[in-house]
């Protein structure tokens, strides 16, 4: 099984980036690609076997999509594991490091679209969330 994997560096304390990673305030904030997204709706119910609900929505309109999935296991501050509502599986890891906080995604590929075009998508959401968390 092929997983694609993205990361950064968090110049911020583990606590400031797990809870803007977690919130569902702060998620609305980061969760999208580029500027021409966003993520209007957000419902994180952060316990094992709770759900979350993204809305991923093109600012104009044209498209929007539910990324959605579900808390295998959480161990607060160090990782998460999901199971996506394709039942591609996730996880996050949360590791503090000198210089900050290093996130690193690991995923399932979905069959849609090709292995680099997911890997660079899912990393500019994970530099937009750097962006945030660092302003």
């Amino acid at each position: 099984m092929v997983l694609l994997t993205v990361s950064a560096l968090i110049h911020q304390p583990m606590a400031t980036v797990w809870n803007k990673w977690t919130t569902a305030e702060h998620i609305k904030n980061w969760n999208f690609a580029n500027a021409d997204w966003h993520c209007p709706e957000v419902i994180n119910n952060l316990v094992e076997g709770g759900e979350f609900h993204y809305t991923m929505a093109a600012k104009d309109n044209s498209m929007s999509f539910d990324f959605c999935g579900t808390y295998q296991t959480i161990e607060f501050e160090k990782h998460l594991d999901i199971l996506l509502g394709d039942n591609r599986k996730m996880k996050v890891t949360f590791e503090s490091s000198g210089a900050g906080t290093l996130v690193t995604e690991q995923f399932e590929p979905e069959k849609d679209n090709s292995n680099e075009m997911q890997q660079a998508g899912w990393q500019m959401i994970l530099d937009n969330f750097k962006k945030y968390v660092e302003k």
